[in-house]
């Protein structure tokens, strides 16, 4: 089932890494993507013409995540070795590691000045690092979840975060107040709808929430797709009309964000979909597998 004006038809293949590739995210602009994975390397691709450019080595064990400054001038990166990474893109060399998590590291992003980094750990909090002081030490930390933290988005003045203990935690940076919306069911994905008014949910019952990012109130919910036991992206499309998220049977949903029927669904790799990132402004997407590659989608 594809409908033709969605990404479903496949550009080129990127391979690389070896072994399971955890995410695939597209750069600023959508001209170029990193990927991290079990092979404990970053890359980072031109994924429109599929070239290779950079690998990226430190880390000692699987790298789980990687987010990049809208300049592109550094990137920061976690995973198993649950130390944070702050590189220098063009250079490939660590400007800082950040320490303080007792376990895994599963998400990283900066703030849209680059100046703080946000971490989200198995070790069940929230951490926030300064890049431009010369302390490796959290300047923050914000442990009220139960469980492990899995993923994390930022806004102008806020920090939200989802867990495994089956919330979303809004803190406040400015007031300092924690909101909390209980789902019932372990997150381990959110993602912000372009607008900034709904949070996107993935959770382990096979399900995808739609949070209204004020009142908490559940807008929608997305079936069809398998998600029980593997960390699976989703987000919505760049005109937010759609909702897209991975399977663990290697296939590729598209959701209409309203009456959350299934509008295109296509097989994208042999193994589980780790990873899904729309492209800011073109109708095309990566997708990235356990089966060891990063995929490059157009309409």
């Amino acid at each position: 089932m594809i409908q033709s004006d969605l990404p479903w038809k496949e550009a080129t293949v990127l391979r690389g890494h070896e072994g399971a590739v955890l995410a695939s995210r597209f750069n600023g602009d959508g001209n170029y993507c990193l990927s991290c994975g079990k092979d404990r390397t970053i890359r980072l691709w031109n994924p429109h013409r599929g070239i290779h450019i950079k690998t990226y080595k430190s880390h000692g064990r699987e790298v789980r995540d990687v987010h990049v400054t809208a300049d592109n001038s550094k990137l920061i990166s976690c995973g198993g070795d649950r130390q944070i990474y702050y590189w220098d893109v063009s250079t490939g060399s660590v400007i800082r590691r950040f320490r303080g998590h007792n376990s895994e590291v599963n998400a990283v992003k900066f703030n849209e000045y680059a100046s703080v980094v946000v971490s989200a750990g198995y070790d069940r909090s929230l951490r926030v690092w300064d890049c431009r002081s010369h302390s490796t030490e959290p300047i923050q930390i914000i442990d009220s979840f139960l469980d492990s933290v899995m993923s994390v988005c930022l806004t102008k003045n806020e920090i939200i975060g989802g867990s495994v203990d089956g919330t979303i935690r809004t803190f406040d940076i400015r007031i300092g107040r924690e909101l909390s919306d209980d789902l019932g069911q372990p997150v381990n994905c959110i993602s912000l709808s372009n607008d900034g008014n709904c949070i996107l949910a993935s959770c382990l019952d096979s399900t995808l929430r739609l949070l209204d990012r004020t009142t908490g109130e559940l807008l929608q919910d997305y079936k069809g797709h398998i998600c029980k036991s593997y960390k699976t992206d989703c987000c919505l499309t760049n005109t937010d009309a759609h909702v897209t998220g991975g399977s663990e049977d290697g296939s590729i949903y598209f959701w209409d964000l309203v009456d959350a029927s299934v509008v295109s669904k296509f097989q994208a790799h042999s193994a589980v979909v780790t990873s899904v990132s729309y492209h800011p402004k073109e109708n095309s997407m990566i997708t990235s597998s356990v089966d060891g590659t990063i995929r490059v989608w157009k309409a």
